[in-house]
């Protein structure tokens, strides 16, 4: 146990952040691992790899996660906003190369090969546009000589656009609600809220319209008959056979012919082995973390922390309830991974970033600090 006495920085660190968010969200990463080691192999087989090649690759990425996460979380708020815009700017970067010199996987060019690995720069891209749109909406209330709210208007099309160009309309969406959850959250009036609802409704139509992958996905979620509806029909057989308490680990047989069974469908995979009864429990565990996170954030004096909070732990449930909707055959499929427990490098360290940015954000701090903090990277005129 860490003494209250002991002046070290991980001394300071462990009175000062709140230890039910970290373990839920420890709890998140193990339960990741148990349900992988269900939808994994089959998958893994199929593809002619040995029997836990996802999970041995998960647990792979679990060590640079945390090796983020841990050292994110120590950051000072002023440091949290320059990583964050390092990230934001090599992010971008990255995404603008994918088009040129990434692989075409589905259609869309998301995904940058360094060397062996292959990233997904838009999930890395993602926790830092929610820091640096809290940065600008906060500091726009704060001092009237900055432009702030000008700069997070600039800040969303320059986010999403290359983003539709990919294209990554679920990741668009995302970001898009997100941001127009910090707009509202921010303060500004009803409105400018109603005015962006009109031109989301405007977006979603225009995408029905001329993105042919969008209108299929929105077509099969409406109607059955009109395209392969396999993967959602297959998830909800799932949960049917399921039952309450499941079949037993290693007893399900849907997973065996689910292509998604290891990331966007492993809810699926959760629910016929173990049950909705445990379903029902990971649930509760989000809602915990999500719930804690947004207490968290109210508590908070400093303006930029309880904006940054709310949209990194917004972002985070949102992203969960569309996995989990999408599971249940209650929004089109999105492609679209449950935090920390569907397989993917790319997810799980932009994830581990996010809540590391998260974590720092809700340490307890003395006003004194958050004062210091204030006209650090703005200059006044």
């Amino acid at each position: 146990m860490v003494s209250r006495a002991e002046r070290s920085a991980f001394g300071d660190w462990w009175w000062t952040v709140d230890r039910l968010l970290l373990a839920g969200l420890a709890i998140l990463m193990l339960a990741g691992l148990v349900f992988l080691m269900a939808g994994g192999p089959p998958v893994a087989e199929r593809l002619g790899l040995s029997t836990f090649h996802f999970v041995n690759r998960q647990v792979m990425f679990l060590v640079p996660a945390l090796a983020i996460m841990i050292p994110v979380s120590f950051l000072s708020l002023r440091h949290i906003r320059r990583l964050a815009l390092l990230v934001y700017a090599v992010g971008m970067v990255l995404i603008l190369l994918a088009f040129q010199y990434g692989p075409e996987i589905k259609g869309a060019h998301r995904w940058i090969m360094i060397g062996p690995l292959g990233l997904q720069p838009s999930e890395f891209v993602k926790p830092a546009f929610v820091v640096l749109s809290a940065w600008a909406f906060s500091e726009g209330a704060r001092r009237k000589d900055v432009p702030g709210t000008l700069l997070a208007f600039l800040l969303l099309p320059a986010t999403i656009v290359p983003l539709i160009l990919q294209p990554d309309f679920g990741q668009t969406m995302l970001v898009t609600i997100v941001w127009c959850g910090l707009f509202f959250i921010a303060g500004l009036h009803w409105f400018w809220v109603m005015g962006l609802g009109g031109a989301g409704l405007v977006g979603i139509v225009a995408a029905y319209e001329f993105l042919p992958h969008v209108r299929a996905r929105i077509e099969r979620f409406l109607d059955k008959e009109s395209g392969d509806t396999f993967q959602v029909d297959t998830a909800m057989e799932s949960f049917s056979r399921g039952g309450w308490l499941g079949r037993g680990p290693g007893e399900g047989t849907v997973k065996r012919i689910l292509p998604d069974a290891h990331t966007d469908f492993i809810f699926a995979v959760t629910a016929e082995e173990f049950g909705i009864v445990v379903c029902i429990a990971l649930l509760v565990v989000f809602a915990f973390i999500v719930l804690r996170g947004l207490m968290l954030a109210r508590r908070s004096e400093d303006t930029f922390c309880r904006l940054a909070a709310t949209g990194l732990i917004f972002m985070f449930g949102l992203q969960a309830c569309i996995n989990m909707m999408v599971n249940v055959h209650l929004m089109p499929a999105k492609g679209m991974t449950l935090p920390f427990i569907s397989y993917g490098g790319s997810s799980l360290l932009s994830l581990a970033l996010g809540m590391g940015f998260l974590i720092a954000l809700t340490r307890r701090r003395p006003r004194a600090e958050l004062m210091d903090n204030f006209n650090q990277d703005w200059p006044r005129g």
